[in-house]
């Protein structure tokens, strides 16, 4: 078994993760252009999405975290041939994973203003979180059934739909972004509650669009019926959240992480939330790229698992990070170059724009070892140890919370500390998740 590059590796790294990465390369340039109509509108309102979005892309992301567990199962057994095995843990996952949507759903419509009165954003700015959280909720009524439809999709490495996804999902988008928020064509402009609603109404459609073609395909091995869904046990689905729930902690423990720095940020100023929100908006492109091929990472280490080839995740997550260091080499080059253009699309502030390069020199080192976080935890959930990227972000998230504490409220230090934090933070748990997929490694020589 090889330990370096391997072109057999990338192609199958890629042709999972390529679609993926189209589709959410389109939808953040989408968010890109969203979040460029909003700062036309004022850096006042940039703050605003960014202390709603935030929480609730967390609590989003929660929900397909957990589903992380249905992912290292369902391709475990698929690896294995037990197709059978693998649809009964499908019909489980689309027949319960649902109604913690419906409950997001309910707490974002109902009742925001309690998440963000906890993170402290500014009264001046508060009505705008708010309306953004009541037009954006209807989103997580389809969570569920989405988490759902991307594990399918995944595993069965079928992935190009997502590409249509994106597009039809990212054209309405814009183009609903530019009636609803700055008023056109008849339409009222309503400012952040337009750019929600233009969102929710694109998400719906491309949601439609790939669960249309779910129901439709015949090539999809591993797909449960309808009856199979009526009909499945609970037990699975417990399992799936068994497995599910430790990546799901380490999801919800990062994003607490960066919430909490929001809190710190809006401490300092209610421009240093909006300069953060626009800056790691802006990382967040190359972010899912990289998060793509750890998408595809975690799918092929749990195939290769399933197969009895440990020593193929190893293989697997090297070739992935080769991959996903060249996208954040790619990205730090255009900071470099190009930053007072990028952060000029966002801000007209004079200030904001001078301290470009050092911001965006910043996020585009870290994304390094956020990469290389991305690739090699895939690899060791895949293998079936989730538990341990809970370990290491636990102590990420309680290393950033004291240490952000103290930086602000004990020596009033600014925004550019605390992007340094976060680069050390990062970089600490690479070390230690790199260290583990090692001994992985090294067990599976043993054997």
């Amino acid at each position: 078994m090889k330990n370096h590059f391997d072109m057999h590796y990338i192609k199958r790294i890629l042709a999972i993760a390529f679609p993926i990465m189209l589709s959410n390369l389109i939808s953040q340039l989408q968010m890109l252009i969203d979040r460029v109509f909003i700062g036309r509108l004022s850096l006042e309102s940039m703050s605003a999405v960014g202390n709603a979005s935030t929480p609730m892309w967390t609590t989003m992301s929660v929900m397909f975290s957990l589903t992380t567990g249905a992912t290292i199962l369902v391709s475990q057994a698929y690896g294995a041939g037990e197709n059978e095995r693998a649809r009964a843990v499908l019909a489980a996952l689309f027949k319960y994973n649902n109604v913690m949507g419906i409950v997001l759903f309910l707490f974002w419509f109902l009742c925001p203003q309690v998440a963000f009165r906890l993170m402290g954003v500014d009264e001046s700015i508060i009505s705008m979180s708010i309306d953004y959280a009541k037009y954006f909720a209807p989103i997580f009524v389809l969570t569920g059934i989405g988490a759902s439809v991307s594990c399918l999709l995944e595993v069965s490495q079928k992935t190009q739909i997502m590409i249509w996804y994106g597009v039809s999902r990212s054209l309405t988008n814009i183009v609903l972004d530019y009636v609803m928020i700055f008023g056109h064509f008849g339409f009222p402009a309503m400012g952040v509650k337009g750019a929600a609603l233009a969102t929710t109404i694109a998400e719906l459609l491309g949601d439609m669009i790939v669960l249309v073609y779910v129901l439709r395909a015949k090539e999809l091995k591993i797909k449960p019926s309808i009856s199979q869904i009526i009909e499945s046990k609970l037990r699975p689905y417990l399992d799936t959240i068994r497995l599910g729930l430790p990546a799901a902690c380490e999801d919800f423990a990062w994003n607490m992480g960066s919430l909490y720095l929001i809190v710190m940020l809006n401490k300092v100023s209610v421009e240093a939330a909006g300069i953060h929100s626009i800056i790691f908006g802006v990382e967040l492109i190359a972010v899912v790229l990289v998060s793509s091929i750890g998408t595809a990472t975690l799918t092929l280490s749990g195939f290769e698992t399933g197969s009895k080839n440990p020593k193929g995740v190893w293989v697997v997550a090297l070739n992935s990070a080769f991959l996903s260091w060249a996208i954040s080499l790619v990205n730090l080059i255009v900071f470099i170059i190009f930053p007072a253009q990028i952060l000029g699309l966002f801000t007209k502030d004079a200030a904001v724009i001078n301290a470009a390069p050092l911001y965006l020199l910043i996020v585009g080192l870290d994304l390094f070892p956020k990469s290389g976080n991305i690739i090699f935890g895939s690899g060791i959930k895949g293998y079936g140890e989730p538990g341990w990227m809970l370990k290491t972000q636990l102590f990420g998230t309680a290393f950033v919370v004291i240490l952000s504490t103290i930086m602000v409220m004990v020596f009033h230090m600014g925004i550019t500390e605390i992007f340094c934090l976060v680069v050390v933070d990062e970089t600490l748990r690479f070390m230690l998740n790199a260290w583990k997929l090692r001994s992985i490694r090294r067990k599976a020589e043993l054997c």
